[in-house]
């Protein structure tokens, strides 16, 4: 991304101590090349600009529009992106001991699509002069002509995120970028993001799938808390907390409870629960349906004891 220019206001203040080395060009600049018409220097960068942009969003794979191709620096070989890399390395069909990853970071060779020159990364073919990728990423080596992403590198996750910089906020204790809507609100988790997906197990750091953070802090794919949801499962897979307001259906396990009477051999048996909710240990009346916590009223329990 290029840097900007930040532009003060304070006063600015010129002194004037070596007065012999100043010119009649330092004072009056030289005239332009009357030789140069009018337009003409409009007229190159409009070619100029031409050139840059043949072969927009023409090229590239199904994860990046992107004018290059990238040499592997593990296995040697010419991949449109890390992801193809990585797909085609860690197929199925590929020995378990010759599997593996492209380590972004350590790319040095790119290959235009357009002229097909090899050269070490940069933004712009220095045979052709074709842009390579309207938004581009020295460090993550990343190419890609598709802006409306809103890409930016992240200085904390150290790879490039997508979504604008403006929306997101890295917060250093979970290790990851989050919206800014979760800045004052989201319980922070040591390394929240520096796992695997409970449900799926794909890493969830460098997942391009839609992450959300549960109300424990720990975090999980969308998709698949959806899919959880299908399934009636409200819990976290790792602690167990409900992962959404439940209290109507506590309300309807209330009645369920109170039209299920139990028993009599179980009429006054009592046992010690522990609440995944608040993490509360209560002793309480057994009962078939579920057991309450008599803390924080959730019927999110574990039975410890009889």
């Amino acid at each position: 991304m290029g840097e900007v220019a930040v532009l003060h206001s304070e006063p600015l203040h010129f002194e004037c101590n070596d007065i012999k080395h100043v010119t009649e060009e330092d004072v009056y600049p030289p005239k332009s090349n009357p030789e140069c018409l009018p337009g003409e220097n409009s007229s190159q960068s409009i070619k100029a600009n031409h050139l840059q942009d043949k072969g927009y969003m023409e090229y590239g794979c199904q994860h990046y529009r992107r004018r290059c191709q990238i040499r592997a620096p593990c296995c040697n070989e010419i991949f449109d992106c890390r992801h193809c890399h990585n797909e085609s390395k860690n197929d199925i069909n590929i020995d378990y001991k010759h599997r593996h990853d492209m380590p972004r970071h350590q790319v040095k060779q790119v290959i235009c699509s357009l002229c097909g020159t090899e050269q070490e990364v940069q933004q712009n073919c220095i045979n052709c002069g074709v842009c390579m990728g309207k938004y581009f990423c020295e460090t993550c080596k990343l190419f890609d002509d598709d802006i409306s992403k809103q890409q930016y590198h992240c200085n904390g996750c150290g790879i490039c995120r997508t979504g604008g910089h403006e929306n997101f906020f890295h917060c250093y204790k979970c290790g990851c970028c989050y919206s800014t809507l979760l800045k004052n609100s989201h319980p922070c988790v040591e390394g929240a993001m520096h796992h695997d997906c409970p449900v799926c197990f794909e890493y969830l750091f460098e997942s391009r799938n839609d992450v959300i953070v549960m109300p424990c802090g720990h975090t999980i794919h969308k998709s698949c808390l959806n899919e959880m949801r299908e399934h009636y499962q409200y819990a976290c897979p790792l602690c167990s907390k409900s992962v959404c307001d439940m209290s109507k259906v506590w309300e309807k396990l209330d009645l369920e409870i109170a039209a299920t009477p139990m028993p009599d051999p179980y009429q006054n048996k009592m046992v010690w629960i522990l609440c995944n909710d608040c993490g509360k240990t209560s002793n309480v009346r057994f009962h078939f349906v579920a057991q309450k916590c008599l803390n924080c009223k959730s019927y999110n329990t574990r039975q410890t004891r009889g």
